[in-house]
């Protein structure tokens, strides 16, 4: 469906109100639910999920180490919208069709408010899966100031979930944010980028059907495809909107909300933004940015200062090149209207000084070392044929069943080697903590093919500025090699960790790890060697 650019106004979503507080907890209710919503005014209202009645859903927003408690209330239909493949792991059988669990994506939370795969639960809670499962999630916001986002994470299903509209912003500020003077309040706006494709009525568009068809009479409606992509851009839940702001300086979070897209962002004619922050905190130092790349579930921060485009209309393009090695490869769709994000409109009245800043220095942020790490793995994305034919892409070569392989000890630092043998991108997001990036790397896939060596080729070389900070999720581009280091802590428990393109994470590009508990005699050795 074809339908202009840049008429609509771009919805800003509301902060969530809490029900009550008590002891210093306040205590939130979220309803998941069906409903139409107008996401662009040339175009039938489109049915969504949403919480709270809207998508996205509302902001969650909180101070650092504010405890809160937050009761997820399921009341959608018992029938989805959108296609179930009942071949797809955790969709089988009589499992029920609408199913729902929310995770804090970059959340520090227990294991049991972590919104673990299996520990689904259908309207009304009347039924639950597998796994430990209940309705009010513990937050006790650990963090320092970042931009989180809260989705759906069902087994099987989580691609629809979220394409249906089951997703919403968190926010976390502290002292050290607050102290900075930058932009906020009505001039601190959150960007939830997604893609869409819809039908002549408006109805949501999801493909039924693989790009080679097969026949199996046990695969009658399927819907896993390698990945899915739209050809309609959506900021907030609005088609191509425009968002009117003063000539003075904002603070943008954006945040990749779709299910395979990669974004790469560029204001106008290539014009100067600063980032700020990236998935999980606040970088050291601006980093002067033309363009920014931003995979599914990554976020940025960034300021630009509309002071210097006083009454111009500019636009927020998407550069990606659906042919370059960077990004998944996108030949079905119209490459030039998906090059379009949104438009500012600098033509507001400025109201009162513009008194906010871009400090030089944001943040102090304390780096780990290689030989801090208790462990080093070395952990594969491959590639392969499934019983139907189709290829499924998986970590380490295991399914989501197979046994648990990964199990760092709670307090201990690892580093994780993730080498991609397959022909496409991968984000790879951890659940539990926060990351940094220590390098990439080239490796021959070929001698690994021969061999299953990894031969590491070239030079080393650390992630670029804008990288160099807590991150949450990292790209690893094919024939590369990435290291991350972590800090496994402050919880032990069962976590997960998948790729975040919905499609892959869906079927089996996702496994379990659990932080395990330190034996008395571990602990007592590293106080030794601690004491030298």
């Amino acid at each position: 469906m074809k339908l202009p650019r840049f008429i609509d106004k771009l919805p800003i979503p509301p902060v969530l109100k809490p029900v009550s507080s008590k002891g210093g907890v306040r205590y939130y209710e979220v309803t998941m639910s069906q409903f139409h919503q107008s996401l662009h005014s040339s175009m039938p209202d489109t049915k969504v999920w949403g919480y709270e009645g809207i998508y996205p859903g509302p902001v969650i927003e909180v101070s650092k180490g504010e405890r809160i408690r937050v009761k997820w209330r399921n009341e959608l239909p018992d029938k989805h919208f959108l296609p179930i493949d009942k071949t797809v792991h955790g969709s089988e059988g009589d499992t029920p069709e609408v199913r729902t669990v929310v995770h804090l994506h970059g959340g520090v939370t227990k294991a049991d408010s972590d919104g673990y795969p299996d520990a689904w639960f259908t309207n009304g809670f009347q039924e639950v899966g597998p796994a430990f499962t209940q309705q009010v999630y513990a937050y006790d916001n650990p963090h320092e100031a970042c931009t989180l986002w809260y989705h759906d994470h069902a087994i099987g299903i989580t691609r629809l979930n979220i394409y249906a509209g089951l997703a919403g912003y968190y926010m976390i500020h502290d002292r050290n944010e607050r102290s900075l003077n930058l932009p906020k309040e009505r001039y601190d706006i959150p960007l939830m980028i997604q893609d869409r494709c819809f039908q002549q009525d408006g109805s949501l568009y999801y493909p039924s059907a693989p790009a080679d068809p097969i026949d199996n009479p046990e695969h009658r409606n399927p819907s896993i495809l390698s990945k899915f992509m739209g050809d309609t851009i959506l900021v907030n839940g609005k088609v191509w909107p425009y968002l009117e702001v003063e000539p003075r300086k904002y603070r943008l979070r954006f945040i990749n909300g779709s299910n395979a897209r990669y974004y790469k962002l560029r204001l106008g004619t290539y014009e100067w933004m600063n980032q700020i922050a990236t998935d999980a905190g606040l970088l050291n130092h601006p980093v002067p940015m033309q363009t920014i790349v931003l995979a599914p579930a990554e976020r940025a921060e960034i300021i630009i200062d509309f002071s210097v485009y006083r009454n111009q209309k500019i636009v927020l393009y998407n550069d990606a090149k659906d042919n370059y090695h960077e990004f998944p490869d996108d030949p079905e769709i119209n490459k030039k209207q998906t090059r379009y994000v949104m438009q500012f409109r600098v033509q507001s009245p400025l109201r009162g000084v513009d008194r906010s800043s871009i400090p030089n220095r944001l943040n102090h942020i304390s780096f780990y070392k290689e030989e801090q790490s208790a462990r080093d793995r070395l952990l594969a994305l491959i590639v392969r044929d499934d019983r139907y034919g189709r290829k499924i892409r998986l970590l380490d070569n295991k399914l989501w069943k197979d046994p648990v392989s990964e199990k760092p000890a709670l307090g201990d630092i690892e580093i994780w080697g993730l080498y991609n043998l397959t022909t496409g991108g991968h984000p790879i997001h951890i659940h539990l903590v926060k990351f940094q990036i220590l390098d990439y790397q080239d490796f021959d896939v070929k001698h690994y093919e021969e061999t299953k060596e990894v031969r590491l080729t070239g030079h080393r070389y650390p992630p670029p500025p804008n990288e160099r900070g807590w991150k949450d999720v990292v790209n690893v581009y094919p024939g590369k090699y990435a290291r991350v280091i972590a800090k496994f802590a402050p919880y032990s428990g069962r976590f997960v960790w998948h790729c975040h393109i919905l499609e892959h994470e869906d079927y089996e590009m996702m496994r379990p790890f659990d932080v395990v508990e330190k034996s008395l005699f571990r602990k007592m050795l590293q106080l030794w060697k601690g004491n030298g």
